[in-house]
């Protein structure tokens, strides 16, 4: 040190040991690289401030100038300002000369420049990353002198600080860009006060003259001014670095006509601010190679001697940078236990991981476990109780009050104690805060834990838990977490831990909604021998008492569940949705304009993109997947980086919205076709701005297209209801084929068949095909062109279907905004036959039975108790209904007829009179002798079928929607023209006429004692009136101010309790009505929606539908 400098501390020291607080100098000067950890654990163990602080300036007495300028420095971030005035006549002047150091090659001038702007020294163990280290410069030199950001970002720990120490740690940059110097700002997570603190060190740091101002500013906006004209006036060509961004408010403190490189874990933090901005991301571990170096280094052998072990821990490791150095920093005195090491390692046993001779504490676990012995005896067991978290997921406080049945204000003192002591991390996101563990202390605590295994499997297996977590951060973390834990279970528990992860998987896209579902009733829709039904049978049981509505879904054994995976990641139309080539991740997009990556197994977001301007329509991966392809309504194509979300090309020359992509199924030569409503197809070569082909021949818009499994053919599906092959190579058509002939002897009217084929994915093997046709999925054998399977399940037209990369499940994505993932065997074994939706029931007081027609149009009479089922005859039936005393079966057809089936003996009666349009609904009076029927015509006759007389009631404008008898002879039917009439069938007679709705009247009922009456109507609203003088007594089922409705859909049918106090309502789900207050009392969520009618027993106990899947549901309310 220079005898001035040395002289200036010697004079000012007895004023320094008074005032300095040594912890915070000594974390900068370490971090400088001027104290060693041993030095600062010396300072640390004497007794008073006073004599820890003498002899830290014992210490900086025998070192260099460097060490002074670092004490200097540290004095001022820590505000001592009056101090470090004392210390500034002494400052060294330390030569520019570009002449290298003995250290690391670095001239003296880099050196000098970077300590004075407080720049972290270089870890102990550093390994080059040469290239990103230049592409950061390479950055920093565009910015060419002109205000401007240069971001690097990346996950957590991924070494983004050392890279950016590592670019500004050379001669020419600094002199050529950045003459005026470095100035390194640690931001951190920060609040207001906590910014303003950042603010003021810094405008002391570089105003230590006090030429602008002898005090501190004493706001934001202030010290933003302050900052602004210093680095003008002072400091014009400077760089400013901060460190570890969190929040893109702070960085607009720093908006002030800088040049500034950052690192932080966001890259759209600097969204908020203005000027040429440039981002260099950096990949979350080191890489393999890179790994093995920092091991080579630790262990003092050169890379290729080292044992195949090192190369087992880097991947056990996943290349973070703090695992690798920790097991090197274990290894660097026993080189020969990389076995025992490994193995501890993989199995988390980290008591055996024992000590080095640099190692402090006797064991790993002792080193996390030392700061959890010096907590409070009060508080140490909710740390234990931490290992529920899972790992790289952030929970709110709300999560931990309901754990631990506290007010928020406890849990936040609790949780602070343990960030204080580095046990925890805290994100504060705004008013609210969320908190995580690191990797290593999740795994520390699950190993500690087994012996409370029993603890932790009933609070995962709980309802409770599940929907308080799950309203939370939603399903996808919870499944996560079963998948994570399931390793340490025993096998009853590993079963019950399966029926969990089943129930949120299949359940996740309701589990999502607002207001939350109730998560008991849907647990009673589970399987008996699952825990999920038994947990739930119990509590819906203690709550019936307390007067709580709950249906038992008594025929579901009957139903098989395709499904593997549903979730709604969108808040729109699902539009497409694919599977990464390793079918790890899938990447699906729709009508919100945002692309969003996700995991297979769990759901869990890894990505969400806004990616286009207007809707986009399709995604794809690349062999490699390591681009996502996207095409928009915008009529432009994308490509992005699929793990960090990078874009990085931009194509636009369809003239018309580009409806499909589809990249080459190998790597070696990459090629992405596109199509488009121009009628074009396209193919790409991403070495090249341009298209490498246009293929004409489509005269309609182009829906869907795939490269064959060998990429020597491309199939493209158009609106003009072709399908084509193309020839690769030559851009040639190969081959036309008309679907169209496939759908022949589809039930839907051949007017809609213009446009039935959406998308096609082909099988592997080339075998089998799929395409998606409205709401239904069809699977094709390509040899025999005949059906495999079929199968039902979304809610709404399917978009896209797409094989897995083995073949063994495929994804759909629907309009519903659901994306259901399907194990390809269970649909192929699953062929059966479904119901339609036209179906009559008839209560008995053992049981109930069912009369339907099937899809292949014959009767069939199912036992709803047992389930045998009797198949009656084959007929073109269009509606159906059974006599009181199961004795005759009445239907009508597409034609108009009316039969009557006797069932004794066969025989057959026939309506004389038809009506003029299909007959859409049929009923037996009480006594049987009488057949009543609607149709298209807008007519109702009322047949006495044993006499040949009829009635025809005959005054609505419109078709009759529907019909229902009441007491007295009396009739209330219901119309598309908006009105509610009441008929006297025996005279014919109109009675009552009521104009309820401004659309078509979809359901109607009257009250037991005929003083209410209820309409629904196409609008989706559900009302309660007065017969006497039809005033509106409810409105069951408003619109949101969103727009969405409380009962999914149209509101088709609905029927009072005998005692007029509840309603059930059908439409797209079935709610049940408090009839006083207006509120709902539950709610069942079928497998389908559009139900049509909702058959109640007269003691409104039973209830019995049919879904637009086919599925039959008979329900019973929990006693």
């Amino acid at each position: 040190m220079d005898a001035k400098s040395r002289n200036c501390l010697l004079q000012h020291k007895e004023a320094l040991e008074k005032d300095i607080k040594t912890p915070y100098i000594m974390d900068h000067m370490v971090g400088d690289g001027i104290l060693t950890t041993l030095e600062e654990e010396e300072v640390r163990n004497e007794p008073t401030q006073q004599k820890r602080a003498a002899l830290l300036i014992k210490m900086i007495l025998k070192k260099d100038n460097y060490c002074y300028i670092s004490f200097y420095n540290a004095l001022l971030l820590e505000g001592y300002k009056d101090l470090a005035a004392l210390l500034q006549d002494g400052i060294p002047v330390v030569s520019s000369s570009s002449d290298k150091d003995s250290v690391g090659g670095i001239t003296t001038y880099v050196r000098t420049v970077l300590c004075e702007g407080g720049v972290p020294q270089r870890p102990v163990v550093f390994v080059t990353r040469k290239k990103l280290v230049n592409a950061i410069q390479q950055k920093l030199f565009r910015l060419n002198g002109e205000p401007g950001w240069v971001t690097i970002y990346g996950m957590a720990g991924c070494g983004k600080s050392v890279l950016a120490a590592e670019a500004v740690r050379d001669h020419s940059l600094l002199e050529d860009c950045f003459p005026s110097g470095v100035h390194w700002v640690s931001v951190g997570k920060q609040d207001k006060s906590g910014l303003l603190m950042k603010l003021q060190n810094l405008c002391a740091r570089l105003d230590q003259d006090e030429s602008f101002s002898q005090r501190l500013p004493l706001n934001i906006e202030e010290a933003k001014d302050r900052l602004r004209i210093l680095m003008l006036r002072k400091y014009p060509r400077s760089l400013l670095i901060l460190d570890d961004v969190w929040d893109p408010w702070v960085l607009k403190a720093f908006d002030n006509q800088c040049q500034i490189l950052l690192t932080t874990r966001d890259k759209s933090v600097t969204d908020s601010v203005m000027g040429p901005k440039y981002v260099v991301p950096v990949e979350s571990g080191l890489g393999k190679e890179k790994g093995l170096e920092i091991l080579s280094l630790f262990v003092n052998v050169k890379k290729a001697d080292l044992p195949e072990q090192a190369h087992s821990i880097i991947k056990e490791c996943k290349g973070s940078p703090l695992v690798v150095s920790l097991i090197g920093a274990l290894l660097r005195d026993f080189p020969n236990r990389w076995d025992y090491y490994l193995r501890q390692l993989q199995n988390k046993q980290f008591k055996r991981i024992r000590k080095s001779s640099s190692y402090d504490y006797e064991a790993l676990d002792e080193a996390m476990s030392i700061s959890v012995e010096m907590l409070r005896e009060d508080i140490k067991d909710y740390y234990t109780d931490l290992s529920i978290l899972q790992k790289d997921v952030k929970v709110p406080t709300k999560v931990l009050c309901i754990l631990w049945d506290m007010e928020t204000e406890e849990v936040e003192d609790i949780l602070q104690e343990f960030v204080n002591k580095s046990l925890l991390f805290c994100d504060r996101n705004g008013k609210s805060f969320h908190y995580y563990l690191h990797d290593l202390q999740v795994d520390f605590l699950t190993e500690k834990n087994r012996s409370q295994l029993q603890e932790l499997c009933a609070l995962m297996f709980s309802l409770d838990w599940i929907k308080a977590k799950t309203e939370l951060v939603g399903p996808a973390h919870l499944i996560h977490e079963f998948m994570e834990y399931r390793h340490i279970l025993d096998k009853k528990d590993c079963a019950v831990c399966e029926n969990f992860q089943e129930f949120l998987s299949l359940n996740g896209h309701l589990l999502g909604r607002q207001p939350f579902p109730n998560i008991v009733q849907l647990g009673l829709c589970e399987p008996e021998t699952s825990e999920v039904y038994q947990q739930a049978k119990l509590q819906a049981k203690q709550e019936v008492d307390n007067g709580m509505l709950y249906l038992e879904w008594i025929n579901k054994k009957n139903i098989k569940n395709l499904s593997r995976l549903v979730v709604r990641p969108h808040t729109d139309a699902v539009y497409h949705a694919c599977f990464s080539q390793d079918g790890q991740r899938i990447a699906s997009c729709g009508a919100d304009k945002t692309l969003q990556v996700f995991k297979a197994e769990t759901g869990e977001k890894l990505l969400e993109i806004k990616a286009h301007e207007d809707e986009v329509l399709c995604c794809a991966f690349s062999a490699d997947d390591s681009f996502i392809a996207t095409c928009s309504v915008d009529k432009k194509v994308k490509i992005w980086n699929s793990v960090t979300g990078e874009l990085v090309h931009t194509y636009d020359e369809h003239s018309e919205q580009v409806n499909c992509c589809h990249f080459t199924n190998r790597s070696h030569h990459l090629l992405l076709a596109t199509g488009s409503s121009d009628f074009l197809l396209k193919l790409w070569d991403l070495n090249q701005k341009e298209c490498r082909n246009t293929m004409f021949g489509h005269t309609n818009s182009v829906n869907h297209c795939r490269f064959s499994p060998d990429d020597k053919l491309l199939a493209s599906c158009s609106a003009d209801g072709t399908l084509k092959l193309w020839d690769v190579k030559s851009a040639n058509e190969k081959k036309s084929i008309n679907v169209k002939q496939f759908f022949l002897n589809s039930e839907d009217p051949q007017e809609d068949m213009e446009v039935i084929v959406k998308c096609c994915s082909w099988s592997a093997d080339g075998a089998r095909i799929m395409v998606a046709a409205k709401n239904k999925i069809f699977l094709w054998n390509i040899d025999s062109c005949l059906k495999v399977a079929d199968c039902r399940g979304h809610l709404s037209w399917v978009h896209g279907v797409m094989f897995s990369p083995d073949g063994s499940s495929f994804l759909t994505s629907s309009d519903d905004q659901t994306i259901r993932l399907w194990e390809t065997k269970k649909v192929c074994k699953n062929y059966d036959i479904v119901l339609k939706q036209e179906v009559d029931v008839v209560f008995q007081e053992n049981g109930v039975m069912v009369l339907a027609v099937d899809n292949i149009r014959r009767l069939q009479l199912i036992n709803g108790k047992t389930g045998q089922i009797d198949y009656l005859t084959e007929a073109q039936v269009s509606c159906c209904c059974l006599s009181p005393h199961h004795q005759y079966i009445a239907f009508g057809d597409e034609d108009g007829a009316i039969e009557i089936l006797e069932l004794l003996n066969n025989r057959i009666f026939q309506s004389r009179i038809r009506h003029k349009k299909a007959v859409r609904h049929i009923q037996f009076t009480a006594d049987g002798k009488t057949v009543i029927s609607s149709s298209d015509d807008s007519a109702i006759q009322v047949w006495n079928w044993q006499s040949e007389e009829y009635v025809f009631l005959q005054a609505h404008q419109e078709t009759v929607k529907n019909f229902r008898l009441l007491k007295n002879s009396r009739l209330l039917s219901w119309s598309f023209d908006g009105t509610v009439k009441v008929w006297n069938i025996i005279t014919g007679r109109m009675e009552k006429d009521f104009i309820c709705h401004h659309g078509t009247v979809l359901s109607c009922d009257i009250s037991l004692d005929a003083t209410k009456f209820s309409s629904t109507s196409a609008d989706k609203t559900a009302k309660v009136w007065n017969v006497s003088n039809g005033e509106l007594l409810h409105l069951c089922a408003p619109i949101t101010e969103e727009g969405a409705t409380t009962h999914g859909g149209w509101v088709t049918d609905l029927c009072f309790s005998p005692d007029s106090k509840m309603l059930v309502s059908a439409g797209g789900y079935l709610k049940w009505w408090n009839v006083v207050t207006g509120e709902s009392s539950q709610t069942f969520y079928t497998n389908g929606t559009n139900l049509k009618k909702i058959h109640v027993s007269t003691d409104f106990r039973t209830f019995v539908t049919v879904d637009n899947l086919g599925i039959l549901y008979i329900l019973q309310i929990l006693e």
